[in-house]
């Protein structure tokens, strides 16, 4: 097997193992051996991959922040379909219901983490971040469609949303949040700029 392809699936092996770990313990109990221990390796493998483990804690959260991609470009997809509401609701529990909400935990629970995510990701939480920037992006295309007010300010939109939905699923020991719930709130964020069908 080429050494490419070796590093890229014990990268992608390493990084899923870090979610189950995540998932199930939380950020506190994220360590170089709880990852190697869940991937079935030995703990020098990530060492031999990574420089030290917050090298490798910041390549995950990148790594996390790019699979947001296909979420929102799943989205852009709906402009135009079903409701808006209806559509960011199911955006948005894909989202909090991924390891997103053990992320931004991670990302605030390790200063070292965040000093080396600001070396290539100036603000925000790299998660959250990328999640308002792409829902504020839906929002003009359905504002373009006339679905959105066209003064509808969506960067602020896309911002409230992401907050106020990382508030609905923060709590990781809970249960999540209805789906009546989620369509709710984005009905309530939402209120004043949705056009009348």
């Amino acid at each position: 097997m080429p050494t490419g392809m070796a590093i890229r699936d014990v990268r992608e092996q390493l990084f899923d193992a870090a979610d189950r770990v995540l998932l199930h313990s939380g950020p506190s109990a994220l360590t170089s051996r709880a990852v190697t221990t869940e991937a079935g390796c030995a703990k020098g493998v990530l060492h031999r991959h990574f420089a030290d483990f917050d090298a490798f804690l910041a390549d995950f959260v990148l790594d996390r922040v790019h699979r947001l991609d296909e979420r929102i470009t799943e989205l852009h997809r709906s402009v135009g379909e079903e409701s808006v509401v209806d559509n960011l609701a199911g955006a948005l529990t894909a989202l909090f219901g991924s390891v997103a909400v053990a992320i931004v935990a991670l990302v605030t629970f390790r200063d070292e983490l965040r000093a080396r995510l600001r070396e290539t990701w100036p603000a925000g939480v790299p998660v959250l971040t990328e999640a308002a920037i792409g829902i504020a992006a839906y929002l003009a295309e359905e504002r373009t469609a006339g679905r959105i007010a066209p003064d509808a300010d969506v960067d602020t939109l896309g911002a409230t949303l992401i907050g106020t939905g990382h508030l609905l699923f923060a709590d990781r020991t809970g249960e999540p949040p209805s789906a009546e719930a989620v369509r709710r709130m984005v009905g309530t964020v939402l209120g004043g700029v949705l056009s009348k069908p």
